[in-house]
């Protein structure tokens, strides 16, 4: 078995209606991961969540928000997670930004790509 490599998380929650130069902030991080060649980002979105204001979102019928919450998840190497902190800091104006260290057990992809 292939021992785990060390690498990093970054976890960015932010708001489905925050936005950078006219277009979602969570499509502007994947976007500026890619072009940073970082390993890959993955976007989920809440279903039901609070924050610094302590204004619940929520998907209930009942009670339809529009600003659900979203995580971008990255990981990679700490020095390729260095390299987008600095977009993060200059675009991400509500949120909060996590950091831990992980054991990568498996990264594999495909030859020919998509």
């Amino acid at each position: 078995m292939k021992q785990p490599e060390e690498g990093q998380l970054l976890r960015i929650f932010i708001g489905e209606e925050d936005s950078y130069k006219g277009k979602p902030l969570y499509e502007a991080i994947v976007t500026k991961a890619r072009e940073l060649n970082l390993a890959g980002a993955t976007v989920l979105r809440g279903i039901m969540g609070f924050g610094a204001h302590s204004r619940l979102h929520t998907t209930k019928i009942l009670r339809l928000s529009e600003d659900m919450p979203m995580v971008i998840e990255i990981v990679d190497s700490v020095e390729n997670i260095e390299k987008i902190l600095p977009f993060l800091d200059e675009t991400v104006d509500e949120g909060l930004i996590t950091r831990e260290n992980v054991k990568v057990i498996k990264y594999r992809h495909s030859k020919g790509g998509y």
